[in-house]
Formats: C-alpha cells, sequence, structure tokens
C-alpha cells in the first residue's frame, strides 16, 4: 500500500512502537509543542537528540512535522508553541543534520512543509554548529586520545552529527550521517541505521592518485565520481561575467583547477595580459599536453611577454605561494579544485587572496557545498559570508537559475555513468568577491 504523504507524516507513521519508553516520551511532547513536557524531560543532551529505532524520528523532526503544511486553519498560539519546542531542543543539542529513514534532517521536513520560519531555525543552528568548528580547528595543540574524544564530545555540545562531507568537486558539505550518543538517545541510535547514499569521501590524495577519464561532457575518476561535467557551462559563463564584467582585454586572470578547460577556455576569449593556471593531477596535465590542447606549448608561446601564458604544474597551497613571493597579482582569481574540504577552499581566501588580488579584482569559487541538500547549500553559503568578511572580503551573490530537465534523477541524463548525484537544487548562487571598503 502506497502512503499519502500526509499519512506518511502521521505520529502512527513515525513514532513506533519500538521506540524505547524515555524516547517515546521525548518525541510525543515534542509532536504536540507540550513546551512544558518538553522542558521537564529534557535535563540532558541527550535527551534532545533520541531517535526512534525504526523511523529515526528526532524530537526536533516531530515538533517540525506535526505542525504540516501551512493552511487556513493554523493555530498561532501552537504555532508560537512549535518555535520554543524547536528553539528549546537546538538549546539542550538537538541535532540539527540529523537524519530520518527517508533521508531528511529536520530542516529538510520543515522545507518540504513550507514552514520557512521553523527551517531558519534549523539554518541558524547549522550556522552556529559550523562556526564552532571552525574555531575549533583553529587550535593547534598536540594530539592525545583524550583530545580526539573532546572533539567528538564538542560536535555533539554544538548539536551537529559527523559529517562525511562529500560536495560537487568533492568537496566536503554537509553529508550527514549520525553518531551514536549516550543514554536513551544511544539506546535507540543502535537500533535505527541511517539510509546511505552512495557518497564517497574522497581527499586530494586520493583524487590525485586517481585515473581520470574524458568522455561524453564529463571528467571523472576511477570511482565514477564527477570531477567536472558539461553541464556547468552556463554557471562557468556567468561566473566569468562576473570577474571580468567589462571583457576588456589585458586582464591579469589566475585560475586554480584545471579540468574540462571550461573556463579557462572563456578567460582566454578576453585576451588576457597575463593568465595562470595551476593544476595538480597528472592526468588533467597530460590532458593539456596532448597535441588538440588549446593550451599546449604553442598557447604558452602566444603570450604577449614569457610566462605571461602559463600552466603551472603542482598543488595550489605551494604554487600560490611561490607566485606570492613572485610579486604577482591579478584582476580576476577563480577557485575550483575537487578533492578538498571547505577549510582549504577558507585559508586560500584568508591566506591567499589578500596578496593575489589586485585591490580592484574579483575573487569567485564554484559553489558547491551542500548542494546535495538545501538546508546544507543554505548553511554554507551563511557561513562562507562570515568567514569572507573575516578575510576582508564583501561578496554579492548572484542567484542563477539551473536547468534541472537533465539533472533531476539519479543515474539518468547528465548522471549517467556518475557515481553520484551531486547536485540537486534549481539555484545556484554564484559567489562575487570583493575587498572590503
Amino acid at each position: 500500500m502506497i502512503l499519502l504523504d500526509s499519512e506518511r507524516d502521521a505520529i502512527s507513521a513515525r513514532i513506533s512502537e519500538a521506540c524505547p519508553p524515555a524516547i517515546q516520551k521525548v518525541l510525543t511532547a515534542a509532536w504536540a509543542h507540550d513546551v512544558a513536557t518538553v522542558k521537564k524531560l529534557l535535563d540532558t543532551p541527550e535527551a534532545a537528540r533520541g531517535q526512534d529505532p525504526l523511523t529515526g524520528e528526532t524530537p526536533l523532526h516531530a515538533a517540525i512535522r506535526s505542525c504540516g503544511p501551512p493552511s487556513e486553519d493554523d493555530d498561532e498560539a501552537d504555532l508560537a508553541a512549535a518555535r520554543e519546542t524547536v528553539q528549546e531542543l537546538l538549546l539542550w543539542g538537538g541535532i540539527w543534520n540529523d537524519v530520518d529513514d527517508r533521508n531528511e534532517t529536520p530542516g529538510c521536513v520543515a522545507h518540504r512543509l513550507g514552514r520557512t520560519e521553523l527551517y531558519n531555525l534549523c539554518v541558524d543552528a547549522g550556522v552556529r554548529a559550523e562556526m564552532l568548528f571552525g574555531v575549533l580547528e583553529g587550535y593547534e595543540e598536540l594530539e592525545s586520545d583524550d583530545e580526539e574524544e573532546d572533539e567528538e564530545d564538542a560536535h555533539q555540545e554544538a548539536g551537529e552529527s559527523e559529517m562525511v562531507v562529500v560536495g560537487e568537486d568533492g568537496e566536503e558539505a554537509p553529508e550527514l550521517i549520525n553518531v551514536p550518543t549516550n543514554g536513551a538517545a544511544e539506546e535507540a541510535s543502535q537500533g535505527f541505521v541511517p539510509p546511505q547514499d552512495d557518497a564517497v569521501d574522497v581527499n586530494s590524495e586520493q583524487y590525485l592518485r586517481s585515473k581520470l577519464t574524458y568522455s561524453d561532457g564529463k571528467l571523472v575518476d576511477d570511482e565514477g565520481n564527477g570531477v567536472m561535467m558539461a553541464w556547468e557551462t552556463d554557471i562557468m559563463r556567468q561566473s566569468v561575467d562576473a570577474l571580468l564584467p567589462s571583457k576588456e582585454p589585458g586582464k591579469r586572470i589566475l585560475n586554480i583547477g584545471f579540468g574540462m578547460g571550461i573556463i579557462d577556455t572563456m578567460f582566454a576569449e578576453t585576451k588576457p595580459a597575463k593568465h595562470h593556471i595551476v593544476e595538480a593531477h597528472p592526468g588533467v596535465l597530460e590532458h593539456i599536453s596532448s597535441p588538440n590542447s588549446k593550451f599546449g606549448p604553442s598557447w604558452e608561446a602566444s603570450a604577449p611577454e614569457p610566462g605571461a601564458y602559463k600552466i603551472h604544474h603542482g598543488k595550489w597551497q605551494e604554487v600560490c605561494v611561490k607566485l606570492l613571493q613572485e610579486g604577482n597579482v591579478y584582476d580576476a582569481i577563480y577557485f575550483d579544485t575537487f578533492g578538498e574540504d571547505y577549510s582549504q577552499l577558507r585559508m586560500f581566501f584568508t591566506e591567499l587572496i589578500p596578496g593575489l588580488l589586485d585591490s580592484n579584482g574579483i575573487f569567485g569559487f564554484f559553489n558547491g557545498l551542500g548542494a546535495d541538500r538545501m538546508i546544507c547549500y543554505d548553511v554554507y553559503t551563511k557561513v562562507s559570508e562570515l568567514h569572507l568578511a573575516d578575510a576582508g572580503l564583501d561578496v554579492e551573490w548572484k542567484v542563477i537559475d539551473v536547468d534541472m530537465s537533465r539533472l533531476a534523477e539519479e543515474g539518468q541524463g547528465e548522471w549517467e555513468g556518475v557515481r553520484r548525484r551531486y547536485w540537486t537544487l534549481d539555484k545556484y548562487r554564484l559567489p562575487i568577491c570583493t575587498f572590503l571598503g
């Protein structure tokens, strides 16, 4: 029997008979938006993180789901109680990105139901958690077993599940997996197994050792992960338009990550005075040096002066330091790597952009962080905006429509032959970054 959404979201479908009594009490109180009882039951953070062993329902899921979609019958008093319930659960360590048996976070449920205010509470919780982790990662202390345990505790204190963060281009972005906790929550999580997708945590070293294949408008590694795909062309075109708004010849350009050469081909068409490309993967470098490449020795030789058009072989972490030491400055810088987490992007714009970008220059990057889930995309948009401000950069987000006609189904259309659908959203936020002031 196929259940309607309303039936699938009913309390009888979400809180199972197998649910331990302690967790069931919290779930039921959260569902009813019984703030007084919720406060009484939340005597430890673990109580806010319990999950039904069959459905994965958490108190946050329950408090949001029971609101249903907006209607003329909405009770303002109940909605206020729902907001207070969600806030209380988050205050006590409810995890903003725990997934249920349908692979939905509490924020996903709020977004699907059209409960914007509750959705925004979840987004704000995610931003707080990510900002806290960014601070914690800034401390360089001697590692020990105790410190590793403290770090795990910190993730739980912030109200966030452990992340296998594989975004577009292998970047880390919140791909969510539950972490067992103590007490009542542990009792439930032992029975609940969250749905697993085909995501893999590809790090930079693994990627650089992988064999790449160029075919059918895509570049994939030997695991079938999409490194770059032709459907991104419109995004690249609009990125070039944003980085070089006047299309004036003679600009100085730096691109990190060649991939399929989509954006570099567009950059070359503007007849720059300097065009430097940094690429580390041996397979991409071999592709660039092939006879049919537009960026081989003849391209380098066509530069207005020696060294102005150049492919820099190696990791950007090393190459860009040398470029900085040599006094290179650029009018437009673009960053699009694979197999690196958000911390590397942050390091690039925090430590290198201030020295490499002209005072009137523009910096951009491929914004695929968390793009397989709306709430994660929203969280990482806000987090990156805050970190960019810390680095002295202002960011304007240009919203672009993404044609989803060939991107909507896993393994179909553009995703045929690609291991994982890394993009699921119909809007792309294109970052246009300039120095503050």
